[in-house]
């Protein structure tokens, strides 16, 4: 779950629609959807014009851990880094920085590096620039304990020609809600501190294609579900997590918010990030990055802290569409304990269509009130270079009604079901309502914003017949969102901006991937996101790729080289 504040954009085409009958429509999906702007970003006050005020760290009720500190966070691997030098780490850098999968293969097979180097490289850029510094990002929550010797295995086991998968070897961040064994899961609370839990799913997956699991990423506490009126990115075990595109300016976007922004400083190949409605799609496309928030059941959510098992999803996060594709090819399987995982007739990997990928031909909703954006109206231009047909259409008035209600249902039933059955028995709390009792324990440190959202949860007496008509509602409005124009203009799929129609596409269970688009006269990065049916992930990454080639958008921050 993310909130943005609203953008130029939005602001005025709210402005204009104060004359119009649909005002009050959109008003209730705004509010549902719970959006903060992508571009200006919360803390920022909101502005009609591009131009963003500077908002100090001061102003902040918390910056760096109170938990964490990078004595304790380095203690086990100062020794193993000693040998790697800033010559070791300079001549890297070239080989490794921005390059994808396929490439960092190479250079591997070539003798240029070995795993056990490209994974100390990742630990010194995140010793060098993530906490404690004047360039600190907070975006790295916890090191895997392990993740040398696992690198050493790595390489043996490529000369023994193990190699599984374009994943093998890769260090890749998890956000810190999905189990990994070694390294606790806490969601960002003090409450699941000691959450020492077995692998989730998709961990066990890529660990079974030989990933190298680097360590964990920081998000907005609970997945952005708990205080309602704190910054994104933040969370009292890591702190606050800040855009290395503009530290004190702009938003990280949430909750996949260290996910978003280790993957745009370079922290690792890639990471994986969970999205509810917008959680992947806001931080990737604030941070540069290409985000693919999948068809839900696509991936496993068993071994994830849950806030809806209506609308949870995990997804990839990457600097370009191939990793994406290769990460998302690694994480696939059926899970007997997931309800709505899905058994799929696979038909070749997700990555081996894109020396074929076209748009000729392909049919897409550009949505009216989008095309003041500048960024936007390239991107179609680009699209359209590629033989691609754009068609302007107007957003059905169509709401999502108890939207709030589903996620407070679900995760007041989803979350004791995580507790009891995926996390460790030293966690203490087996409900949200001991979690709001725990956090009152010492409310300056550990909910320094409130939990207002979680109180939310426990006051809230739905029951499951309510929450059953809440689920249908949602996703035949959300389904007919996208239906009702796909039919009559014959479309393939949608173009929108960052994360502008998360809320639908989620209720609806649409894919969607971000790519980025650009930057805006104040440098905020944002995304050009592709929507469509489920299970379209391929035709999205194929898409994605064919704009991704032609644009060439993403520059990597410039203060992180």
């Amino acid at each position: 779950m993310m909130k943005e504040f609203f953008s130029k954009d939005y602001l005025v085409f709210l402005l204009k629609m104060l004359t119009m009958n649909r005002f009050i429509l959109f008003l209730v999906s705004i509010a549902i959807i719970s959006c903060k702007n992508p571009a200006e970003g919360k803390p920022i006050t909101e502005t009609v014009s591009d131009t963003t005020s500077v908002k100090d760290f001061r102003e902040f009720k918390v910056l760096d851990s109170k938990y964490i500190s990078n004595e304790d966070l380095w203690s086990r691997f100062n020794e193993d880094l000693k040998d790697f030098s800033d010559a070791d780490y300079n001549s890297l850098k070239p080989l490794i920085l921005e390059q994808d999968i396929p490439t960092i293969q190479k250079h591997v097979y070539s003798g240029d590096f070995s795993y056990e180097l490209l994974t100390k490289f990742y630990l010194y850029r995140i010793r060098k620039f993530d906490r404690e510094n004047e360039l600190s990002l907070n975006s790295v929550i916890s090191i895997n304990p392990n993740v040398i010797e696992d690198a050493k295995l790595r390489d043996r086991e490529l000369l023994n020609r193990k190699l599984k998968h374009p994943i093998f070897g890769m260090p890749i961040l998890l956000k810190d809600n999905i189990n990994a064994f070694g390294a606790p899961t806490t969601a960002g609370a003090v409450a699941l501190q000691n959450n020492n839990a077995e692998d989730a799913f998709i961990t066990k997956r890529l660990k079974e294609q030989g990933a190298i699991i680097l360590g964990k990423a920081n998000l907005s506490e609970w997945a952005y579900f708990f205080c309602g009126d704190c910054p994104s990115g933040y969370s009292a075990i890591g702190g606050q997590t800040l855009n290395p595109y503009g530290r004190r300016i702009m938003d990280t976007g949430g909750s996949s918010s260290g996910s978003g922004v280790a993957v745009a400083t370079n922290f690792s190949v890639a990471a994986v990030g969970s999205e509810t409605s917008g959680s992947i799609l806001s931080p990737s496309s604030q941070n540069s990055i290409v985000g693919l928030k999948p068809t839900i059941g696509l991936l496993s959510r068993s071994g994830i802290v849950p806030i809806s098992s209506t609308l949870d999803t995990p997804g990839p996060m990457t600097k370009n569409v191939t990793d994406n594709a290769i990460l998302l090819d690694a994480m696939l399987g059926f899970d007997n304990s997931d309800s709505k995982s899905i058994e799929m007739d696979r038909n070749g990997s997700m990555y081996d269509a894109f020396e074929s990928a076209s748009l000729q031909g392909k049919r897409f909703g550009a949505f009216k009130r989008l095309l003041e954006d500048s960024l936007y109206v390239q991107a179609i231009s680009n699209l359209k270079s590629n033989g691609a047909e754009v068609i302007e259409i107007d957003e059905q008035e169509i709401s999502l009604p108890n939207f709030r209600r589903l996620l407070n249902l679900d995760m007041k039933k989803d979350l004791p079901i995580y507790l009891s059955e995926f996390a460790s028995k030293d966690v203490a709390v087996k409900s949200v309502l001991d979690v709001v009792e725990f956090n009152k324990k010492d409310s300056l440190n550990i909910m320094p914003y409130g939990q207002r959202l979680f109180e939310g949860i426990v006051n809230d007496e739905g029951d499951a017949l309510f929450l059953e008509r809440i689920q249908d509602t949602l996703k035949t409005n959300g389904r007919q969102y996208f239906d009702i124009p796909m039919k009559t203009q014959n479309l393939d799929g949608f173009l929108s901006i960052n994360n502008y129609h998360a809320g639908f596409a989620a209720v609806a269970e649409y894919p969607a991937i971000t790519v980025p688009m650009g930057y805006a006269e104040n440098g905020a990065p944002k995304g050009l996101t592709f929507i469509s049916k489920p299970l379209s992930e391929k035709q999205l990454l194929n898409w994605a790729y064919v704009y991704e080639q032609t644009s060439k958008r993403r520059k990597p921050p410039v203060n992180y080289n």
